[in-house]
C-alpha cells in the first residue's frame, strides 16, 4: 500500500475554523495493492468538510448507516460535510487508488454552492484526469514543505480543484439538458404534425426508449404542460378557427381535430373554452 499525506501545522486533529472563508486542514492519497482492507469509521463524521476523489478501481461507501453499501467507481467523487457519518473501505481487490482533502472555513457552503455543488450533493462524476491528481500532490507537497504564505496557495490550489470540478459538472449539464431539449422539440413536434390522429404517450415515450414517467415529468418541464394537455390544446385551438372560419358541422370538425365521438368533443371543448362548440359559433358570429 503506499500512503502519502499532509497536515496543517503538522496536526492529525480535525477542526472547524471560521476566521477565514476557506482553509484547507489535510491532503492524502492512498493506493493499495496488497494490504487487504483500508476501513474508516466516523459514527459521528467529523468537524471539517471532505472531498474523495476515486482515481483508480473502486470504494466502498456506506451512506446513512452502516448497512448501505455503495460501490463508488473511479472518475468520481463523494463530499462529506461536517458532523456526516462517515463509513467506507477501500480493498486491494479493487486496486483502489483515491486522494482526499480536508477544508473548513466561514463560507464553505457558500463557497461550494458557487461551484456547483448543491446541498443535496453527495456523489458526482467528474470523470478521472492527471490534472486532478497534480493538484491533490501539490496540495500535500505544500503541507509538508509549509513555505512562505504555504496556506494561501492551498486555498487557491483547492479553488483550482473545485474550479474544473464546475466546469465538468457544468459541460455534463449542458450536454443533459441540450438532449432533452432535443428530444421535447422532436415530441412537440411529433404532436403538432399528428394532433388529430390517436396518439400513444406509452408508446411515443417507448419508440424513443424513454419510461413514460420520465417523458412526462420532462416534457412538462419543457413546455409547462403534460403531454396529453399540450395535443388537447392544439385540438381545441384548430376547431376554434374552423369553428369559424368554415360551415362545417359540429361532428366533422370534431373528426377533423382527432374526436371521433361528437359529445366526447363537445365536452372537451367546453371544459377548454367554458361554452360548447355551438355557442362558440353563435357568439362568434355575432
Amino acid at each position: 500500500m503506499y500512503i502519502n499525506s499532509g497536515y496543517l501545522h503538522n496536526s492529525h486533529i480535525d477542526f472547524k475554523d471560521k476566521t477565514k472563508p476557506l482553509i484547507v486542514g489535510s491532503c492524502g492519497t492512498y493506493h493499495l495493492y496488497k494490504h487487504p482492507k483500508l476501513p474508516t469509521y466516523r459514527p459521528r463524521g467529523r468537524l471539517d468538510y471532505q472531498i474523495i476523489y476515486v482515481a483508480a478501481g473502486a470504494a466502498h461507501f456506506h451512506f446513512g448507516n452502516a448497512e448501505n453499501d455503495t460501490i463508488v467507481t473511479a472518475g468520481n467523487m463523494v463530499l462529506y460535510r461536517p458532523k456526516e457519518f462517515q463509513k467506507y473501505e477501500y480493498n486491494a481487490a479493487d486496486q483502489t487508488q483515491v486522494f482526499w482533502v480536508h477544508f473548513t472555513g466561514g463560507n464553505v457552503k457558500n463557497i461550494l454552492r458557487g461551484y456547483g455543488l448543491q446541498d443535496d450533493m453527495r456523489i458526482f462524476y467528474t470523470g478521472t484526469s492527471l490534472e486532478y491528481e497534480r493538484i491533490f500532490k501539490r496540495m500535500i507537497f505544500e503541507l509538508q514543505r509549509c513555505q512562505t504564505d504555504y496556506e494561501e496557495m492551498l486555498t487557491l490550489l483547492l479553488r483550482h480543484l473545485l474550479i474544473l470540478m464546475h466546469r465538468k459538472l457544468s459541460k455534463q449539464h449542458v450536454l443533459k439538458n441540450e438532449y432533452m431539449d432535443n428530444e421535447m422539440d422532436m415530441a412537440a413536434q411529433y404532436f403538432n404534425d399528428y394532433y388529430n390522429t390517436d396518439i400513444s404517450i406509452e408508446e411515443y415515450a417507448a419508440s424513443r426508449g424513454m419510461s413514460v414517467s420520465w417523458f412526462i415529468r420532462n416534457f412538462r418541464e419543457y413546455a409547462k404542460t403534460t403531454p396529453m394537455q399540450y395535443i388537447v390544446a392544439i385540438r381545441i385551438a384548430n376547431a376554434q378557427v374552423l369553428l369559424e372560419t368554415t360551415t362545417y358541422t359540429i361532428s366533422e370538425i370534431g373528426r377533423i381535430v382527432g374526436y371521433d365521438n361528437p359529445l366526447y368533443f363537445s365536452r372537451i371543448f367546453h371544459k377548454a373554452k367554458g361554452v360548447s362548440p355551438s355557442a362558440y359559433r353563435k357568439r362568434h358570429k355575432q
